[in-house]
């Protein structure tokens, strides 16, 4: 085991040398290997895949996929020294994994990190059944009332899994073409056609599964129809609308493979809204900002029938009591709601919202006041059956890490089905309740090893200027409020290897719902913690066993090295 010495010079004329021990598998890991090697020094193949099995509980992994391990495993070690630690039989056929090779092993993200990375859900219900990964104003690159409209953000998203993408659609200065800017704010314009070809361009380059374009539409019939055509021309057969209208059920994101679905008020909500010069998204909080674009009065505008036709999913924000809309009878629609009339409703209508997203889908955005892009708690819209929280994906912070964690689900496809309790109805039409405390139905374990990386990916000084960095891990779950809770271990003082070594437990009424936020803050005792790294799961698709977490910086770019040992486990 090999020793690092690192020196600090204080006051220019001072040296501190801190010597760090490389990290050796812990005790927990060292039983397992005696286990399943039935106290032998290396793992074979066989013994491997037993580990991977009853270990692990990884009950679709081969044989095959076992002998792939071990060689991958045996090339990346290869000595400079041809088998100079390899054991070997008389022949030169390599036995199996050392302790030391087992434990580099169980740091492969590739082959053993905390989540699937395939789709393994039921693709084939209808899209009312699944939480969707959406998008807010998606064509802004900052803060909402100044910053530049563009299709960065838009292919950005797109590469990311995000699968709604809105746009806010105005005539320009001479009336005569159409622009996605944020009405009545000093942003710049981007021509509506660069958006959708860029769309088209980056829809499925992160997941084959349909792309949904949510229009805020302030149009003329003419620039309406123009909007259609310009949409047929450029998506081409990429572009699915219904051919029977209405429809009686939404379609199932396997059958909407590459393709891409318009959601939209029909033209004729708009001629009968009084809100209509109030975009469903930010306008409720009002902007005294100055017009960019031209408005176009409701007595100029008549619907367009080519344009209508393309609509798949009818959207609508209420005009009168929330309640009245959502009343389930009639056809299939989408309801926008803020994020504070959600709360407000929730409060007294809880029920009838999981009711109405059972068939039809609920969107949530933020509030107008969120002029620099920041987010809300994804979780207010998700307990009660939302699937488009629409989010501001251009910033960061914890509620962006939230919910980025949930759509890591799935194999970060974009679409996560909804618990079942949410699609649930009992004898007497009663359905789930998040504000209801409900019996544990799981405890989760989770045990905090060590961590590595920081020294590779940071400059010795980055936390501490005189000594290596103290280290400390939170473990929270977010999801239903009786399932909060905040964990954290102990500090390792003047190491760049921490090895905390330490269990926590989480009974939890509701796992479905759960995200595991892990984070590790830097101690510093005079001013605020620096931030270390941090990552957000769903607990319903943690893999138990020994598992390597990668972590991701503020901005939640996944970092080159800093990675956790931990260990999951239910019960």
């Amino acid at each position: 085991m090999g020793t690092y010495t690192y020196n600090y010079k204080m006051f220019k004329c001072f040296n501190r040398k801190f010597a760090v021990s490389e990290q050796a598998p812990p005790p927990d890991v060292k039983e397992a290997f005696s286990e399943f090697t039935e106290g032998g020094s290396s793992m074979s193949a066989e013994q491997l895949w037993r580990f991977l099995l009853e270990h692990q509980l990884e009950p679709d992994v081969t044989a095959e996929d076992s002998n792939l391990i071990v060689d991958h495993v045996l090339q990346s070690r290869k000595p400079t020294q041809e088998n100079e630690t390899a054991e070997c039989d008389p022949d030169g056929a390599h036995q199996g994994l050392t302790l030391d090779e087992f434990f580099y092993f169980l740091f492969l993200v590739d082959f053993n990190g905390p989540l699937k990375s395939q789709v393994h859900h039921d693709m084939n219900a209808p899209l009312s059944h699944y939480f969707i990964y959406t998008g807010h104003n998606s064509y802004l690159t900052g803060n909402q009332l100044s910053s530049d409209c563009s299709d960065v953000p838009i292919i950005k998203a797109l590469q990311l899994g995000v699968r709604v993408i809105e746009l806010d659609l105005w005539p320009n200065s001479t009336k005569d073409d159409i622009v996605v800017v944020h009405g009545r704010t000093l942003t710049t314009p981007v021509s509506l056609i660069q958006c959708l070809k860029s769309i088209k361009e980056h829809a499925f380059v992160k997941s084959h599964y349909p792309v949904i374009i949510t229009l805020e539409d302030h149009l003329t019939s003419d620039l309406q129809a123009k909007v259609a055509e310009m949409t047929t021309q450029v998506f081409g057969d990429m572009l699915y609308y219904p051919q029977a209208d209405p429809l009686t059920e939404f379609p199932t994101p396997e059958s909407l493979k590459d393709r891409i679905l318009i959601s939209t008020k029909p033209p004729k909500e708009y001629l009968e809204s009084k809100q209509f010069k109030d975009s469903d998204s930010e306008r409720e909080e009002g902007s005294s900002s100055p017009s960019l674009v031209t408005e176009v009065e409701p007595d100029d505008r008549q619907g367009a029938p080519e344009y209508k036709r393309l609509i798949t999913i009818h959207a609508g924000k209420p005009k009168g009591h929330v309640k009245d809309h959502l009343k389930i009878a009639g056809d299939l629609k989408r309801l926008s709601l803020s994020e504070q009339e959600l709360e407000k409703a929730s409060a007294s209508y809880g029920s009838e919202i999981v009711r109405f997203t059972q068939k039809n889908i609920l969107r949530v955005y933020p509030k107008g006041t969120r002029v620099t892009s920041s987010n809300y708690r994804p979780h207010i819209g998700w307990m009660y059956g939302a699937q488009m929280v629409a989010f501001n994906m251009q910033g960061h912070g914890k509620s962006l890490w939230y919910m980025q964690g949930m759509f890591r689900a799935n194999g970060g496809c974009g679409y996560v089905k909804k618990p079942a309790l949410l699609m649930e109805k009992g004898s007497d039409n009663e359905v789930f309740d998040p504000k209801r405390t409900l019996q544990v139905k799981k405890t989760l374990k989770v045990k905090v090893y060590m961590g590595n990386g920081w020294s590779s990916d940071f400059s010795k000084t980055h936390f501490d200027t005189f000594s290596p960095p103290d280290f400390y891990t939170k473990v929270c779950i977010v999801g239903v409020p009786a399932d909060k809770a905040i964990k954290r271990t102990r500090v390792i003082q003047d190491d760049w290897f921490p090895v905390w070594d330490e269990e926590f437990e989480f009974p939890l009424t509701v796992p479905e719902l759960a995200l595991l936020r892990i984070e590790v803050r830097e101690y510093d005792k005079h001013e605020k913690d620096d931030f270390g790294g941090q990552t957000c799961l769903p607990v319903s698709e943690l893999r138990s066993g020994f598992r390597v977490v990668p972590l991701y910086d503020q901005k939640s770019e996944k970092m080159k090295s800093v990675k956790l040992l931990m260990r999951f486990q239910f019960s």
